[in-house]
């Protein structure tokens, strides 16, 4: 059975499909007819553009009944067949939807009368017109109701009070904008939250007229007001090109802003004018990413190995699996926890990020291991693709330090590149060859690296990994198979403390330690009451946290990482620092002090740092460190 729609919106960003009308043109049907009436009279082209869009991966299915109430339908003559065209338009999303648990929802669109311009019979040929609209998708069995496209708030709410008087149905209500982000009427984006939620709406967001660009700054503004909001941008404003009008909003670009959407907060995101199935495709890839789509819903969902603690074996103790968990657990019970201990090296847990190569000489990494190793650093650890670029895999690094350096390596492993076969063999190959710290992570979009046009994976994200491994530490593969033997991997995951969508971000961190996450390492912290207002939040999940450090480059690079990138938040007097010392050696001086004096504060309430040295200046690691006792420069030079 389909979970109900609002609860699932609680849990997971929901896909919505793309335009039905521009579909509809591009098969043959021509402007000068009424799209609604192809539910009668070409149900089987409506159908087909139903099922691209359950191929691209979108849960929910929007009726081809936009205009379909009976003041529109009367410019065609159809105002007669009202309720027949409504129920057909149910009937054939419902076709496309069946056996798939996705979602029916009934369109209504506006009128085209204006409520200020209107006399009292008129209004109440409006009102009526929506609750003969409804009453027809709902005795035919929608799921939940969408009013989009509406340019007027007064008509929508009169919409809304007559959807609401005929079901209790969950309402979607979305919103028109101008590109100076004002309705018709003049209302802002909080304005319209504001007077739709007190309307009634279950959901409200902005659809149409302007392209993801201009809908993000609407979407941004109504995130946090007590409602889900969701975006339906169409595919820009069409340019002429040698006689063509072209939508410039490629997929590619749909779905670089789809995740910008959801982590600015939105639980909905589709698409509107000139979309289509590639468009909502790249919009699933990162609803995928951030932990929804379909595909991941099942995938990530995996009954067996949550089950795993009840049907298999007794995993490894944590503080037995590998040398990191040892120290870990001790410095966290007992400087942490116990505050017995003093901070100094041996009750201080350091890793640090050392990249792969972009080649094939893998020595300039190892060699800076050996570094940082000398310096008194821990563990490193090795991203797998970082920001989607291509590197020698990971794993053959860590297995050269492991073997060369005897020392401890944290080997990211992310959901991007390998589907739920690939990442099985791997977990496999990095349990035999000792490789048993992992820092599971969903992982960058291809699209932002050097190979946009590479498909991205996402069967599982990191939640879903982290539920597989903990099924293997219990001697259970996903498919309820006995392994043979337990592995006894130690798992972290990230966090980011200043997430835009924070209250989500703390959800997933539960989710995250649920299914077998044992510490945290953070996106780079440059607030000290940032992390404090994180970690009070996060005191009832009992868990260590390595605090994120990344030393700042110059005063571009503390902008970029401000403005660019999610989850960072640069404090404005930290980049103004770092304005006055602009580039060159003395930034960087000043990077690595803002870093050291970070530490400083919040190195009694954390178990450690997670070092992230910029451009590869790993030495750098070692300068914030000097601050506690038992590190060293001495192998500075040698980086």
């Amino acid at each position: 059975m389909k979970q109900a729609f609002l609860e699932a919106l609680e849990e997971r960003p929901i896909v919505f499909d793309g335009a039905m009308g521009t579909q509809l043109y591009e098969r043959g049907i021509f402007i000068n007819k009424s799209f609604d009436d192809a539910n009668l009279t070409r149900p089987e082209l409506v159908q087909a553009v139903h099922e691209s869009y359950v191929l691209a991966g979108a849960d929910v299915l929007t009726t081809n009944t936009f205009s379909a109430n009976r003041i529109k339908l009367k410019r065609h003559g159809l105002e007669d067949k009202i309720d027949e065209i409504n129920r057909a338009g149910v009937r054939v999303a419902k076709q496309a939807a069946s056996g798939q648990g996705i979602y029916v929802a009934g369109s209504i669109g506006p009128t085209g009368w204006n409520p200020a311009m209107a006399t009292v019979s008129e209004l109440d040929a409006m009102k009526a017109a929506f609750c003969e609209q409804a009453e027809s998708l709902v005795a035919e069995g929608v799921d939940i109701i969408v009013l989009e496209t509406f340019r007027q708030v007064a008509e929508i709410r009169m919409a809304l009070e007559a959807v609401k008087s005929v079901t209790g149905l969950p309402v979607v209500a979305q919103m028109a904008f101008d590109a100076e982000h004002k309705t018709a009427d003049g209302a802002d984006a909080e304005r319209v939250v504001l007077l739709l939620k007190d309307g009634g709406a279950d959901v409200v967001g902005a659809n149409c007229l302007e392209g993801p660009h201009g809908i993000f700054d609407v979407i941004e503004a109504m995130v946090g007001r007590g409602v889900p909001v969701s975006a339906q941008p169409n595919a820009g404003y069409p340019r002429k090109v040698d006689e063509r009008l072209i939508y410039m909003a490629t997929p590619e670009y749909f779905a670089v802003y789809a995740r910008r959407f959801l982590k600015a907060g939105a639980r909905i995101v589709g698409g509107c004018c000139g979309t289509g199935p590639e468009h909502i495709k790249g919009i699933a890839d990162a609803a995928r990413m951030m932990g929804g789509g379909r595909v991941t819903r099942n995938l990530n969902r995996l009954s067996l190995v949550e089950r795993s603690e009840e049907i298999g074996a007794e995993p490894v103790p944590v503080n037995e699996r590998t040398r990191l968990s040892e120290k870990l657990v001790r410095v966290y019970e007992d400087r942490v926890k116990g505050s017995s201990a003093p901070l100094d090296r041996d009750n201080f847990v350091v890793s640090v990020e050392v990249n792969p190569p972009a080649g094939l000489n893998p020595r300039k990494s190892v060699e800076a291991a050996k570094m940082l190793r000398e310096g008194g650093v821990d563990v490193i650890n090795i991203a797998d693709g970082p920001r989607a670029s291509v590197r020698m895999a990971n794993w053959a690094l860590a297995s050269l330090v492991r073997n060369e350096l005897d020392m401890e390596v944290i080997l990211h492993l992310c959901g991007r590149d390998s589907n739920l076969l690939g990442i099985q063999s791997d977990i496999l190959a990095f349990h035999a060859m000792g490789l048993h710290n992992l820092v599971v992570i969903t992982g960058d979009p291809p699209k932002v690296g050097d190979y946009p046009h590479a498909t991205a994976v996402f069967d599982l994200d990191s939640i879903g990994i982290l539920r597989m491994i903990q099924g293997f530490n219990h001697g259970i593969d996903p498919a309820g198979k006995e392994v043979g033997q337990v592995t006894q991997f130690f798992c972290s995951c990230g966090a980011e403390p200043a997430a835009t969508d924070y209250d989500r971000e703390i959800r997933r961190l539960e989710e995250k330690v649920a299914a077998g996450a044992k510490y945290v390492m953070t996106q780079p912290v440059y607030d000290a009451d940032l992390l404090d207002r994180f970690l009070k939040d996060i005191e009832h999940l009992d868990l260590p946290v390595l605090v994120g450090l990344l030393p700042l480059a110059s005063y571009r690079n503390a902008e970029f990482l401000h403005n660019e990138v999610p989850g960072m938040a640069v404090p404005e007097d930290i980049r103004k620092r770092m304005k006055k010392a602009d580039s060159g050696p003395p930034a960087r001086a000043e990077g690595v002090k803002i870093a050291q004096e970070t530490l400083e504060q919040v190195a009694d309430r954390v178990v450690g740092a997670y070092i992230m040295p910029p451009f590869g200046r790993y030495s750098a690691a070692l300068e914030i460190l000097s601050i506690i006792d038992g590190y060293t420069l001495d192998g500075r030079e040698r980086a």
